[in-house]
């Protein structure tokens, strides 16, 4: 996808546009450079792939739309030869950082020229019936004339929208687009040397950075400290998923809880065009964010297009919703446990949003908790663990989980960039659960989601439902300010760097892959490509051996004798006992999919889509997906008696 048109992000968290630079010499440059390479998981020395990667993402960060540079203009370094590049990755290392000085040059010629093409297509017709996925992964433009008809395109998606908002303030509409525009090129062509400087610089230790692997990001300063506010999850604003798509921002997930949750006011879907009567077509997404967020009990008007049917026909309706900002604090969604009446007992039903820990709770002590609560109630007959849309979280917290459902036994090994594997063990042995157990996973389950599903299938001791296979992110990161004086920001800029892999007890890492369901059922993410495949330069999947005979060979040997007396007892076996059950259970849940017209009529939308799918509400249903896996589970649990039922009467 083009850079920064489908970008993801949340309004509570948002990913951040470019800040002021920091103060960076070349020396300084040429440290951080130096210092993420040597705690790279994959790349300890710059080389000349790395320097050409550099150079991609240097051009990306300037025009990440593709709406400025020419593809003769950038020609040299599209495709730069053996040369450029060994004399480029020498440069670096000498802190001389002429070629991207060179490029930036080239980009200043490339706004001149852009305001060329504005003043030629300023009043030429507009192209009608364009659409946002138009701009899907766009190549540079070979020409002017495909620039400038580009750029006529664009500016047709914009008004498409414009005239839905209020025809009579087009023409302040486009003036915003374009004040947006010159101020963002003003920014780029200061005529100072020095901020000129500064700015080079740091968009090289992103581009650098970034050329790694997906995950590892250089921070100026102030996204460093807006970087925290993630991590810290809390912020003011109305917690919900954005989408740019050109044509206005499309909420793709309401924050459980959050205000903009609140009430149904609005909907997954609805398409964000203006904030407080100001049109935000066209605007950096990093604006629009920051115009959505305010202070705790103010208000926001956010006018959204939203797209509803009538039989075969679709509208766009244009409608003004106003929201009370407050405090999201995703842990008020940290888990939800509700369940569901089967024969002469309950599907208990666990869904937990992340893997957390502080002073007061846990992720893994209020699951038990729920879990409990609800046995205490109820004859607990089967039990789903939800981690749809869990993008993980702490570590240990994926080791704790885990233990709630196994004896003891590695959980998960981490290896890092020297080499060296640790095995993270639960030896607790204290099971909350060891009845019928399925885990339910998509496309956006990742990390220490990926890590709790995956060891549970290795173990045998669950199956896996859902989309085919979930994010494939199987790499952990360090951040540089998590050492800094408890969040004090080093005025040069703080970076987060692939440092190693996670394996599950196999020996199987999620990195790109991803965990694969037992049994596939479909959800609204499972035509979407997300994932951790689709990033620019992932890191390569990997295998150690299986840890099912733990050695403990990574335990220092003066402690390993008292550890395995306390250990070795009660091990977690490789369970067996589900899988004569699984084709008969992947068979009929086929059969009740093919057989919904619900389902049916939903998976022909997922087809013709490849963006976001429509809710599941337009599909009489509010989540078909869980209510598939619930259906499995009433078969599971069935299966699992008639079973029992045999077994007993050949012993009699």
């Amino acid at each position: 996808m083009a850079r920064g048109l489908f970008l993801l992000l949340f309004l509570c968290l948002a990913q951040f546009g470019f800040a002021k630079p920091p103060t960076l010499t070349p020396k300084d440059t040429r440290n951080k450079i130096e210092e993420i390479l040597k705690a790279h998981v994959c790349h300890q020395q710059l080389t000349h792939d790395l320097t050409g990667r550099a150079i991609q993402n240097f051009l990306e960060e300037l025009d990440p739309g593709k709406t400025y540079f020419v593809e003769s203009d950038i020609a040299e370094w599209l495709t730069p030869s053996n040369e450029l590049l060994a004399r480029a990755t020498e440069d670096i290392k000498r802190e001389d950082f002429t070629a991207f000085e060179t490029i930036h040059a080239a980009m200043v010629a490339a706004i001149e020229q852009r305001n060329d093409i504005e003043k030629q297509i300023q009043n030429a017709p507009l192209p009608a019936n364009v659409q946002p996925t138009e701009f899907k992964d766009i190549k540079w433009a070979k020409s002017k004339e495909e620039l400038a008809d580009r750029l006529l395109r664009i500016k047709s998606l914009q008004l498409q929208t414009a005239q839905k908002i209020d025809p009579e303030t087009q023409d302040q509409f486009l003036q915003r687009l374009s004040k947006r525009r010159l101020n963002r090129e003003s920014e780029l062509i200061t005529s100072s040397f020095e901020e000129r400087k500064q700015l080079v610089l740091s968009y090289v230790l992103k581009a650098t950075s970034s050329a790694l692997d997906s995950q590892t990001i250089y921070f100026t300063p102030a996204e460093a400290s807006q970087f925290m506010i993630q991590v810290q999850q809390r912020l003011f604003g109305i917690g919900a998923q954005l989408r740019d798509d050109l044509s206005g921002f499309t909420i793709v997930r309401l924050v459980d809880g959050g205000p903009a949750s609140l009430g149904n006011k609005l909907k997954v879907g609805d398409r964000v065009v203006a904030v407080d009567q100001e049109p935000v077509v066209g605007m950096d997404i990093v604006e629009a964010v920051e115009l959505i967020r305010g202070p705790q009990g103010s208000t926001v008007n956010l006018t959204v297009l939203r797209e509803t049917k009538d039989g075969d026909l679709s509208k766009e309706d244009k409608l003004d919703i106003e929201i009370v900002r407050g405090e999201v604090v995703l842990k008020e969604t940290r888990l939800e446990s509700y369940y569901e009446p089967y024969g002469d007992g309950v599907i208990a039903i666990l869904h937990l949003f992340s893997f957390y820990q502080d002073s007061k709770s846990s992720s893994a002590s209020d699951l038990a908790d729920a879990l409990e609560a609800i046995k205490k109630e109820q004859n607990v007959k089967g039990v789903i663990l939800d981690l749809r849309n869990n993008a993980g979280g702490l570590l240990p917290q994926a080791v704790s989980v885990t233990g709630l459902f196994i004896s003891k036994g590695v959980v998960v090994s981490v290896k890092d960039n020297t080499g060296h594997v640790q095995h993270l063990r639960n030896i607790d042995g204290k099971k909350i659960w060891d009845g019928p157990l399925m885990v339910l996973t998509n496309r956006t389950s990742a990390s220490a989601a990926e890590i709790v599903a995956q060891t549970l299938q290795d173990y045998g001791r669950a199956f896996v439902i859902g989309d085919p296979e979930t994010f494939g992110k199987g790499t952990f990161q360090t951040f540089t300010l998590e050492a800094a004086n408890f969040g004090k920001v080093n005025p040069k800029g703080e970076y987060k760097v692939t440092r190693g892999r996670y394996y599950t007890v196999s020996g199987k890492s999620p990195q790109l892959v991803g965990v694969k369901a037992d049994i596939v059922v479909p959800g609204i993410f499972s035509e979407m490509e997300i994932g951790e495949k689709f990033s620019k330069y992932p890191v390569e999947t990997d295998q150690i051996a299986p840890s099912f005979q733990d050695d403990l060979s990574d335990v220092p040997p003066m402690h390993r004798y008292q550890i395995n007396r306390m250990y070795k007892d009660q091990m977690q076996p490789i369970m067996t006992t589900y899988q004569p059950f699984l084709e008969k259970l992947k068979k009929n849940s086929e059969l009740r999919i093919a057989q919904n017209k619900n389902y049916q009529n939903f998976l022909k939308e997922l087809s013709k889509k490849d963006e976001l799918a429509d809710t599941f509400e337009f599909f009489g249903q509010n989540d078909l997906q869980l209510t598939e896996t619930l259906n499995i589970m009433k078969d599971f649990i069935l299966f699992i008696d008639q079973s029992k039922i045999r077994q007993a009467a050949k012993a009699a």
